[in-house]
């Protein structure tokens, strides 16, 4: 009975030391460092317009359409997203490549995409017409944004040379030079044409 309780005794103190050390000290220090020296990353990575308010994150995209969901002709667009740029609900539509609903989706975006940005269907890139696995890419290739530029630019009263420089600012490369593919981060690159106009 006595070695019970002083087992007893033991297993609580160490409950208690595991306690602050792991859900209190450790938490604070994890939060002090991201703070300290990672202060954007750890709140979010968020997009500030010219006035200084939130706008977005750049590793959540957003959609840009009306409120019936059309794509508005002055904007870059994003990638589909399967969960309708929500980010409480992140996921992908878990259709497989021979699924026949997948199949017709992506044969419909082709065409539509083509037609709105006055392209041949078989200039339109691949990520145009399929979702990314979390439904909330922010980021679209090169090719894409290429295939935008002239709507955005008629759209916007803008020169094809004012928005193709944008673009290019907001391309960023491969990480560490070999690792992904060179992407374009479409909310930054919406903005920054807010900013122009």
């Amino acid at each position: 009975m006595h070695q019970t309780g002083r087992s007893i005794w033991i297993a609580v103190r160490l409950m208690i030391v595991f306690t602050i050390v792991l859900g209190v000290v450790y938490p604070m220090l994890v939060t002090g460092i991201g703070q300290a020296f990672f202060h954007s990353k750890s709140n979010g990575s968020m997009i500030q317009n010219s006035a200084g308010q939130a706008v977005g994150s750049n590793l959540i995209g957003q959609s840009f359409a009306d409120a019936q969901g059309n794509p508005l002709p002055q904007y870059f667009q994003p990638r589909p997203s399967a969960v309708d740029y929500d980010a409480g609900i992140s996921g992908g539509s878990n259709q497989g490549p021979t699924n026949p609903l997948l199949i017709e989706a992506i044969t419909q975006r082709k065409a539509d995409i083509a037609a709105f940005n006055g392209v041949s269907e078989s200039d339109v890139p691949p990520d145009a017409v399929t979702a990314s696995g979390s439904g909330l890419d922010p980021d679209i290739s090169p090719a894409y944004a290429a295939i935008q530029v002239n709507r955005v630019a008629q759209a916007r009263g803008l020169s094809v040379d004012q928005v193709q420089a944008l673009v290019a600012k907001y391309t960023t490369g491969r990480d560490l030079g070999f690792i992904g593919e060179d992407r374009v981060n479409v909310v930054q690159l919406n903005l920054a044409l807010n900013e122009l106009s």
